[in-house]
């Protein structure tokens, strides 16, 4: 009832223009290359926080889903992946289009994308507030062993060296203890500067690290531009058929790992175009243009980022970049996701979740027709769209607080996240400890108020902490490749 209820609000002509305009602007930035889902949320999200929470919160959904198809569809046409998961897509998808197959290639992303898009927001209605209940039973010790098991997931799966990712989570936490301290009302780590006692704002932060550090690694690539006919749109019985059974195959393989703490999308795909290819009949055709890889690829996304809002609406824990806004967005209404979600804010809630249904379904009727247009988008010159998307940026900087401060700050870390791409380092780790960074201060200071003891009298905090060593000890057992950033 509670859905239904949520799906008739979602079709009003207000909250439908919120998730078509949502999907278009999501789609438009989504196919330039170079610019993922983070990206292109963190980009649009400042222009955003005019409207009512519920507008807010369905618009930026919405966006997500519309930039990760436009990842798929400048890695499909012009090779140019727009986040690593649209990576996996590119090895089959460009392929056909080498091959006159773009249009097959481009119409089973948008179907795989939908039927994973359908299937997981129908997992999120169904499990979404069981693990909200769930956490009601969580305390402090229990808050402190998933925020560290979540920042340890994160360090494990993050494709660059353990070492590496920790020292990442560790500066991340640093930044987020900057401003005043809520036990003493003493400033801690501003060095005088008056404007970093209330903290860096997490807007300019992400802005930075993904709107402008993505523009600027980008400018150092240049992408192939598309010389071959989309030719046909819709594949042959065969083709579909193939794909959507693996589609279907990844779809439940990646709902299910989306639950936990540090998987994200880029390792959902990963794992499902991996373990496509290790159970077909003729893997030699994985990388030279099977339709399978593209719907893995895709499916995998989609379903992996939607069970991702589960720890989020259910527990608070964003599981990625991405999450984090979304988790900024509902803070910034004082709405905490969390245990109480799905009883003080049940219309909010379930109006998120059946917007999840109509987006999917406006992406599916919105994209494949305008295949052409996205198509002249994406072989647009970048040196031409590069100084546009940085001007929104500084644009969408300013907009949070009114300051110049902001602005300086998002360049400042636009070139933190230019270094770190270039040298290889990890941006997950740094963003989640920087979101998550305050609640396991927060709930290491309850613990020790209480008595240290408590711990010992607390099995969930023990069982986070063994599945974190256990996380890191696969990661290493099964060589997680070094591409798995989000």
């Amino acid at each position: 009832m509670d859905l239904l209820n949520g799906l008739m609000l979602v079709m009003t002509p207000e909250y439908l223009a919120y998730s078509f305009v949502g999907c278009l602007l999501g789609t438009l930035v989504g196919v330039l290359p170079g610019v993922g889902a983070a990206s292109a949320v963190a980009i649009l999200f400042p222009f955003t926080t005019f409207l009512p929470p519920a507008g807010m919160i369905i618009t930026m959904a919405s966006i997500y889903y519309g930039a990760q198809y436009g990842g798929s569809t400048t890695a499909i046409l012009v090779n140019v992946p727009g986040e690593v998961s649209s990576m996996v897509t590119a090895v089959d998808g460009y392929e056909m289009t080498k091959q006159g197959k773009a249009g097959p290639a481009l119409a089973m992303a948008a179907i795989a994308s939908f039927l994973a898009g359908i299937v997981g927001a129908l997992m999120v209605a169904l499990i979404g507030p069981s693990v909200a209940r769930l956490a009601l039973f969580f305390g402090p010790a229990e808050y402190l062993g998933l925020g560290l098991f979540s920042l340890t997931a994160i360090a494990a799966l993050a494709g660059s060296s353990l070492l590496r990712a920790v020292l990442v989570a560790l500066f991340g936490m640093l930044l987020s203890s900057v401003g005043f301290d809520d036990s003493s009302g003493l400033p801690r780590l501003t060095f005088g500067v008056t404007p970093l006692l209330q903290g860096f704002d997490l807007v300019p932060v992400m802005i930075g690290l993904f709107g402008v550090g993505e523009v600027l690694s980008s400018l150092r690539e240049e992408g192939t531009l598309i010389t071959n006919k989309i030719g046909k749109l819709m594949p042959n019985r065969e083709e579909m058929r193939a794909g959507l059974a693996a589609a279907s195959r990844a779809t439940g393989i990646s709902l299910i790992l989306g639950l936990l703490p540090g998987m994200m999308p880029s390792i959902g795909s990963f794992l499902s175009y991996s373990i496509e290819r290790y159970q077909s009949r003729t893997p030699q055709r994985f990388g030279r243009g099977a339709i399978e890889g593209v719907a893995s690829s895709e499916a995998a996304n989609n379903a992996t980022a939607m069970a991702n809002l589960i720890p989020l609406l259910g527990l608070g824990i964003p599981t990625g970049p991405t999450m984090a806004l979304m988790l900024a967005a509902f803070t910034l209404y004082g709405i905490v996701p969390g245990p109480l979600l799905f009883t003080q804010q049940a219309t909010l809630v379930w109006t998120l979740i059946g917007s999840f249904f109509i987006g999917n379904i406006i992406l599916l009727i919105l994209n494949l027709p305008l295949v052409g247009l996205w198509v002249r988008l994406s072989t647009i010159p970048y040196p031409i769209m590069a100084p546009i998307i940085l001007a929104i940026c500084m644009v969408g900087a300013y907009s949070t607080r009114n300051s110049m401060f902001d602005v300086w700050i998002c360049v400042l870390f636009g070139a933190l996240g230019w270094t770190m791409r270039v040298r290889g380092w990890p941006l997950a780790p740094l963003v989640l400890a920087f979101v998550l960074g305050p609640m396991i201060e927060r709930a290491a200071r309850q613990v020790i108020a209480v008595s240290p003891d408590l711990l010992l009298h607390r099995p969930a905090f023990w069982l986070f902490i063994a599945l974190g060593i256990l996380v890191i000890w696969a990661s290493h057992r099964f060589a997680v490749r070094g591409e798995l950033t989000d």
